[in-house]
């Protein structure tokens, strides 16, 4: 695989990558991939990440169903990191929200808002 050939891993075989929403661009997740994960991102056309909390391979979605879909797929310029862009189906967030960055901070106030809705209730999917 080509892009493989142009990926730098760190010492742990691992790179970040970016998850956006290919309809509106904004970032939905930071994930780490092996290279298995991007092998299988790529075979797919579904995220598939490495869970280091987990120590293993697993489809992005598979507990909650909320999978990501391939559109396109960049690398940086040093090979350090990609960044694919995703059709989220229903949101990326385990904890209810379309995008894992819901918070925003607010330097002028030092305070953080809650800046989207949820979309569903984890209570209900992860039981």
């Amino acid at each position: 695989m080509q892009l493989l050939e142009k990926l730098h891993f760190n010492e742990k075989g691992l790179i970040p990558s970016v998850i956006a929403d290919v309809a509106d661009g904004k970032v939905l997740t930071l994930c780490y991939m092996n290279k298995d994960a991007v092998v299988k991102t790529a075979e797919t056309g579904k995220i598939h990440v490495f869970r280091r909390s987990q120590n293993r391979l697993m489809l992005k979605g598979e507990t909650s169903g909320h999978i990501q879909s391939v559109k396109r797929i960049y690398f940086d310029c040093e090979g350090n990191s990609l960044v694919f862009m995703v059709e989220q189906h229903v949101a990326a967030c385990h904890a209810g929200y379309k995008s894992c960055y819901y918070r925003e901070y607010i330097p002028q106030t030092d305070s953080i808002q809650i800046a989207e809705e949820k979309v569903f209730d984890p209570e209900n999917v992860y039981k």
